[in-house]
């Protein structure tokens, strides 16, 4: 598991997140822009407790995974009109259960696509348009999550 310099999961650290970093949080979920994935049109959605890869989720997780992701993904595509979002999940550097949504506009050349797209993380790295994207993220997933609550 990576740690900061405290000992803590890197994960579990985001928690400290800034406001204007934060889509939304609620008991279970977070999504956010991170350190160190700051491109425009990523966001990781995270367990907001210290839960290990997929099966360490319990059901209330996992019943709700589905519906965050869902969301998240309908909010991404509003607000960036990206034909494609991606999920990445791979919990081998940081086991505490999170993935990574990338919006992949037509406007991303084609041996970036793909697996390739992980290479736009370093290529593409502009925090002010990252952060300037979450209030229209922020209101596009409140709106999509609210519709489409079970009664």
């Amino acid at each position: 598991m990576n740690v900061n310099a405290q000992g803590e999961c890197l994960i579990c650290a985001t928690e400290d997140a800034p406001e204007d970093a934060v889509v939304f949080r609620d008991d279970l979920w977070a999504a956010e822009i991170v350190p160190g994935y700051e491109v425009p049109g990523w966001v990781i959605l995270r367990a907001r407790r210290h839960a290990e890869l997929l099966t360490g989720l319990d059901t209330p997780e996992l019943t709700t995974l589905g519906l965050r992701a869902r969301d998240l993904t309908a909010a991404m595509t509003e607000v960036t009109g990206a034909p494609t979002t991606y999920m990445l999940g791979f919990g081998e550097n940081y086991r505490h259960f999170h993935l990574l949504f990338i919006a992949r506009g037509q406007d991303i050349p084609v041996d970036r696509r793909g697996g390739e797209i992980l290479k736009l993380r370093t290529e593409q790295v502009d925090r002010a348009a990252a952060l300037g994207l979450v209030p229209a993220l922020r209101s596009a997933y409140a709106r999509v999550a609210g519709a489409k609550a079970p009664a």
